[in-house]
């Protein structure tokens, strides 16, 4: 059943990906990590990566603007100039053709396949069943090539081991620009829980043997509307989201900073930190899916009934800066770990 459940969520993702928290977002998980680096690991990183960590976490999602041709070679070619806006830095030859040749790397690392986008477009996410406290590599919604995956793949790199299959990964330059970028994925509640529903509505475990139809599936929220007009289009779930409100900035402030700071550290090895990470991300998108009801509106999508939609948005602003400071501690703590 995974499969199929992962081949659903990866169609809908190609049809209209959101942007992973947002350049913003991402900009801002890389700006906490770059003021908690030790001198060591901000030296390997200023050695390896030739970008801040804040510049470079939005590069997976530039990557996405990487076109398969018909003739088979690959282009970067954004479809929109607002998707270039965070991504100018890697618009010189050298990084194009990096950009280029990743994507042409990983463009068929999956057991899935669409013409339209490469594999390397199901790294940025799980569909964890919200039901579920922690992120096992048995449940629905995750492979070997979901966001825990591609962490674990990318530290490897770092560590200089190389890249598990099905991932190619080049360098420890590559490896940065991936682990900057995933580590913040792995902080957005939707990208690593799902609500799962069946064709009234109520929510199902997939893991239990719930009755899972891909036509009523929500795709990591993809598919749940705000809002909703007659031609079935309207503003989703997932996208609201991704999108951190401006007062955050793309800097870190002393604020911020200090939530960072306040963040545990990780028992146990290097190893098992990406899962760990993704189990208490489980359980912050039960709060993103708390006060929500759900009716079909248009066939494969849903629409969220929200119990007090005023509480609901302070309460999402609150956690989304919560998840971002963590974000941007975790990488800190990877790097400190790789490069103590």
């Amino acid at each position: 059943m995974r499969p199929i459940i992962l081949a659903a969520a990866f169609v809908f993702m190609l049809i209209g990906p959101a942007l992973p928290w947002g350049s913003e977002g991402h900009q801002l998980v890389g700006s906490v990590a770059d003021q908690m680096l030790t001198k060591r690991a901000k030296q390997e990183v200023r050695k390896n990566l030739g970008f801040t960590l804040q510049v470079a976490a939005p590069w997976p999602d530039c990557v996405r603007s990487v076109v398969k041709r018909p003739d088979g070679s690959f282009k970067y070619a954004p479809s929109k100039p607002e998707y270039r806006i965070p991504c100018r830095s890697f618009e010189t030859s050298k990084e194009k053709a990096r950009m280029e040749d990743y994507a042409r790397r990983n463009w068929n690392a999956c057991v899935y396949q669409d013409g339209r986008a490469g594999c390397q477009d199901s790294y940025h996410f799980a569909d964890v069943a919200i039901q579920h406290n922690d992120y096992q590599r048995t449940y629905a919604g995750t492979s070997d090539h979901d966001i825990v995956s591609v962490i674990n793949a990318a530290i490897a790199v770092l560590k200089g081991q190389p890249a598990p299959p099905p991932f190619s990964i080049r360098d420890k330059k590559e490896a940065l620009f991936l682990v900057a970028h995933f580590l913040g994925d792995l902080h957005q509640p939707l990208h690593v829980g799902a609500v799962y529903l069946a064709p009234d509505g109520k929510l199902v475990n997939p893991d239990q043997g719930g009755p899972v139809d891909a036509a009523t599936e929500t795709h990591g929220g993809n598919s749940i509307f705000e809002t909703v007009n007659s031609k079935c289009e309207g503003r989703n779930l997932h996208s609201d989201w991704d999108d951190v409100p401006d007062s955050f900035g793309t800097r870190a402030n002393k604020a911020m900073l200090k939530t960072a700071k306040a963040t545990p550290k990780t028992p146990g090895p290097l190893e098992s930190f990406a899962a760990a990470w993704a189990g208490d991300t489980v359980r912050a998108s039960q709060s993103a899916f708390k006060g929500l009801t759900f009716v079909g509106a248009c066939k494969g999508h849903w629409l969220a009934k929200f119990e007090d939609r005023r509480t609901y948005l302070k309460n999402q602003t609150a956690l989304q800066r919560k998840q971002v400071a963590k974000g941007g501690a975790r990488l800190a703590e990877v790097l400190n770990i790789v490069w103590p």
